[in-house]
C-alpha cells in the first residue's frame, strides 16, 4: 500500500523509469486531480457505498435471526439440530457459479443492486460465531426476563443485542469488508459497466491499458499523468474507507473475536 501511494504521488516520468519504490519521486498530485474530475469513478464509489449499507443491514438482521434460535436448548425449537447441520454443509459445498447466475437471472435481479446484496446476504461462519456468543450469555438473566413476562422478541432485542455489541461490531466489520472488497459478482451480474461497484470498476481498469476517458475538461491534465499513476491513485482511494474504519472498530474487533470463539 505504501508503494501504491508513492506511485500515485509521483510524476509519470519517474514511474515509467522505475525510480519509485516507497517514497514519491518528483512529487505530483495530478493523478488525484484527474480522479476528482472522473465521474465514472465516483459513480462506482456510490454504488459500493449503497451496497455496503444495504448488505451489512440485511446481513446482520438475518444473522441475528438465525443465530438466536440456534443458541437455544434442543427442546425449545423444533428441528434445531437439522438446521445446524444444514448450515455446516453450506460451508463445505455450494451450487457453483452457473446455478447461482441462473437463480439471479430467473428472479430478475440482474443489473440491480440486489444482485450484489441478496446472494451474499448471510454468512454461515458469522451465524455460528454469533450463536456461540449467545450461548455464553448467563441463562439466569434470560430466565429473569421470562419471569417478568418478556417473550423471545423482547429478550432478543432488549437483552441479547445489548450484551452482544462487541461481537456484532466485529461481524459488521466482517460484512462491510466483504461487500466492499467484492468485485467478481459485479462483473458477473452486471452487464453494463456503469452499474459496476467500485472494486469491479477498478478490476476492469487495472486490466485495461486504455481505460481513461478523454474529455475536453481533462485532456490537458491527462497529458501530464500516466495510466499507472491514475490506477494507483484510484486503488489507494478505494482502500481509504477500510483503513479508516478498522482503527475505530479495533477494540470491538479483538474482544468480539475472542469471546465468540470460546465456548464454555
Amino acid at each position: 500500500m505504501v508503494h501504491v501511494l508513492a506511485i500515485s504521488l509521483s510524476k509519470s516520468t519517474a514511474v515509467t523509469a522505475g525510480k519509485v519504490t516507497f517514497w514519491p519521486v518528483q512529487f505530483s498530485t495530478k493523478s488525484y486531480e484527474y480522479i476528482l474530475k472522473n465521474s465514472e469513478f465516483w459513480h462506482a464509489m456510490g454504488i459500493s457505498v449503497e451496497r455496503v449499507v444495504l448488505g451489512v443491514l440485511i446481513s446482520m438482521i438475518l444473522t441475528i435471526l438465525a443465530a438466536y434460535p440456534l443458541s437455544k436448548g434442543k427442546l425449545q425449537f423444533k428441528h434445531q439440530s437439522f438446521f445446524a447441520w444444514y448450515l455446516v454443509i453450506t460451508m463445505l459445498f455450494s451450487g457453483g457459479l452457473v446455478p447461482s447466475y441462473m437463480i439471479v437471472r430467473n428472479t430478475h435481479l440482474l443489473d440491480t443492486i440486489w444482485a450484489l446484496v441478496i446472494p451474499s446476504a448471510i454468512s454461515v461462519f458469522n451465524v455460528l460465531l454469533l450463536s456461540n456468543f449467545f450461548r455464553n450469555i448467563p441463562k439466569e438473566v434470560e430466565e429473569s426476563a421470562f419471569i417478568d413476562g418478556a417473550g423471545h422478541v423482547r429478550i432478543l432485542v432488549s437483552l441479547y443485542l445489548q450484551l452482544s455489541m462487541p461481537i456484532i461490531a466485529t461481524l459488521v466489520v466482517f460484512s462491510a469488508v466483504t461487500h466492499w472488497n467484492s468485485w467478481f459478482d459485479g462483473i458477473i451480474y452486471m452487464s453494463n459497466q456503469k452499474s459496476y461497484p467500485l472494486q469491479s470498476y477498478l478490476q476492469t481498469i487495472l486490466l485495461d491499458s486504455n481505460s481513461r476517458v478523454i474529455t475536453r475538461e481533462n485532456a490537458e491534465l491527462m497529458s501530464r499523468v500516466s495510466d499507472r499513476t491514475i490506477k494507483a491513485s484510484q486503488v489507494f482511494i478505494a482502500a481509504i474507507p477500510i483503513l479508516f474504519v478498522y482503527p475505530f472498530m479495533q477494540k470491538y474487533f479483538v474482544s468480539g473475536m475472542m469471546i465468540g470463539a470460546v465456548k464454555e
